[in-house]
């Protein structure tokens, strides 16, 4: 039985508790140096020049904020060689979340010192933890590949990437509202490294490496503080199979399972398509023959009533998790695939294909695609070139 009774969504809001001062000890230079990826942009010369004091305090800020803490202000000083965080404005207990991943990074870096010395790093690789994540008040869990080196080394944002963004439109269109989507956006990439977005198949000999850091960073992050587990999505093949490897049950595109990343706790998780994987889906160089765009958008329509279902659960599960989360699915597919496949039909020639709303339902009027909205739950066709390791 889930171990999920009890908690509400009041109990996921805002604690009432007296917010107080709190005092951590980050480390030394070189340790913080390492886990911020200090400096995240500088080639001679850097793109924000800035500090790593202030490269700490700008993560640090977007996890507070993040964590729905608008009024808490975070200063980070060095002394004698250490640095040290002190963050008003939140819980006491906020410093226990930061000081778990920030040790969670100690092995993350470990395993990539490993892979380094073993030969297998990239040059154009970055090592990035998942900072800037709601620490304290998350909703649920996504688990992916790898961060883009963009988000690293332009936007200095975990949360800024084409996946999050698409995700997040998907979660908006399922009752999410834009304020609390960072609670529900809660990563954890299975490789902690930014690499360019097509680097997939590079880093799949990786995973190895680092699984002291993946499998603490899962016992970490699906377990709410009050002990309950929090809804997760598995995004993309390489997770889906990591996930096989590490915990044992085989997730297929919305197939929902459990595991047991910590004794006695059973985390409901759904498997799903990597959210970039609709752009190569839908894409008529993936086919082959003169019916190489009718393949595309059927295979375009049946991935994104797939990505719809699965964020609709994402969503339902977030803001009840005491929910069943069989009965979530079930509804979520039975709305996307059937009952308003009409709409799934115009998100997909809007945002994919990028025609007007007037083109869009003129598109899914006709009677070619009618006909395949009644069949959205049949597998699509498959690409007679396959998908990169997303």
């Amino acid at each position: 039985m889930l171990r999920l009774a009890g908690l509400t969504l009041a109990a996921l809001t805002l604690s009432t508790a007296a917010h107080a001062d709190i005092a951590l000890k980050l480390g030394s230079t070189e340790r913080v140096s390492r886990l911020f990826a200090y400096p995240n942009n500088c080639n001679v010369i850097c793109f924000r020049n800035w500090t790593l004091e202030q490269t700490v305090e700008h993560y640090l800020t977007q996890s507070v904020q993040r964590d729905g803490y608008s009024e808490a202000k975070v200063l980070v000083k060095t002394e004698n060689g250490q640095l040290h965080a002190e963050i008003t404005g939140v819980p006491r207990r906020y410093e226990k979340p930061l000081a778990a991943l920030l040790d969670a990074g100690d092995l993350a870096y470990d395993g990539a010192s490993k892979l380094n010395a073993d030969g297998k790093w990239a040059y154009n690789w970055h090592f990035f933890l998942p900072l800037g994540m709601a620490l304290e008040n998350r909703r649920s869990v996504e688990l992916l590949h790898f961060p883009p080196d963009y988000s690293l080394t332009q936007a200095q944002d975990y949360l800024k990437s084409a996946t999050t963004d698409r995700w997040a439109t998907l979660l908006t269109i399922n009752g999410v509202p834009p304020e609390q989507l960072p609670g529900y956006q809660t990563i954890i990439d299975i490789a902690p490294i930014a690499a360019p977005s097509n680097a997939g198949k590079d880093l799949e000999g990786v995973y190895d490496y680092f699984k002291d850091y993946q499998t603490n960073m899962v016992k970490q992050v699906t377990v709410h503080s009050s002990g309950a587990a929090l809804p997760t999505v598995a995004f993309g093949a390489p997770v889906r199979n990591w996930i096989k490897q590490q915990y044992g049950p085989t997730v297929n595109v919305l197939s929902l399972v459990t595991i047991s990343p910590v004794d006695g706790v059973k985390v409901p998780l759904l498997g799903a398509n990597h959210p970039s994987y609709i752009w190569y889906a839908a894409d008529p160089a993936s086919y082959t023959g003169k019916d190489a765009q009718a393949q595309a958008d059927t295979a375009g329509l049946k991935v994104m009533g797939q990505d719809l279902s699965a964020a609709c659960w994402q969503a339902a599960m977030g803001r009840e998790t005491d929910t069943n989360p069989d009965i979530e699915l079930k509804s979520c597919t039975q709305t996307w695939q059937v009952a308003q496949a009409d709409k799934t039909c115009a998100l997909f020639y809007t945002s994919i294909r990028k025609l007007t709303p007037g083109q869009a339902a003129g598109k899914c009027a006709t009677a070619s695609i009618k006909a395949q909205l009644k069949l959205l739950k049949v597998p699509a066709p498959a690409p007679a070139i396959p998908a990169p390791a997303l």
